[in-house]
């Protein structure tokens, strides 16, 4: 006789919302504490990151804090698992960021193979229809942080989609 343990967890774009719950809380505080960004610009952000979120078009999403040499000099990243384990969110925070003069914040996004796979026409088409915010443009930060410590924060998560997050300082 055997004994079979199947784990079949299915997500869905309310999991995806649910699970970004948190990092839209954290981004809104960074926004404020750096006072680096408006409240309508970051929700701009916001809404952009999102869409793409909720069509697997996303697989990371850094928040960056950037010298005048654009060195960076706090992040932090979240790691999209879909495949995960966890069925609800730690509480947002632990974000001890304060207002560094000469320094700009940033995000940086790392797309999907499946966002890849899209022709350029059919990103643009994307984006056109969804109505981003921004015109987002390549980067060329180095989101290894391999000069800053890195500690494991919260997860968030719904259903089995995750949202890892840590922070470089």
């Amino acid at each position: 006789m055997y004994n079979t343990n199947t784990n079949t967890s299915t997500y869905t774009v309310i999991d995806i919302r649910k699970t970004f719950e948190g990092f839209e809380a954290d981004l809104r505080i960074v926004a404020r504490k750096t006072d680096k960004w408006e409240m309508p610009y970051t929700e701009d952000v916001l809404h952009d990151i999102l869409l793409l979120a909720e069509n697997k078009y996303l697989t990371s999403i850094d928040i960056v804090l950037l010298n005048e040499a654009n060195s960076v000099v706090k992040a932090l990243k979240y790691i999209i698992n879909s495949q995960g384990k966890a069925v609800s969110s730690e509480r947002a925070g632990k974000n001890n960021w304060e207002n560094i003069p000469n320094t700009k914040l940033t995000i940086v996004l790392r797309h999907s193979d499946l966002w890849h796979s899209l022709s350029v026409d059919k990103q643009e088409q994307f984006k056109l229809d969804n109505f981003f915010k921004i015109n987002w443009s390549n980067s060329s930060i180095d989101t290894s942080y391999s000069h800053l410590t890195e500690k494991k924060e919260q997860l968030y998560g719904s259903k089995g989609y995750e949202l890892q997050k840590k922070s470089f300082n």
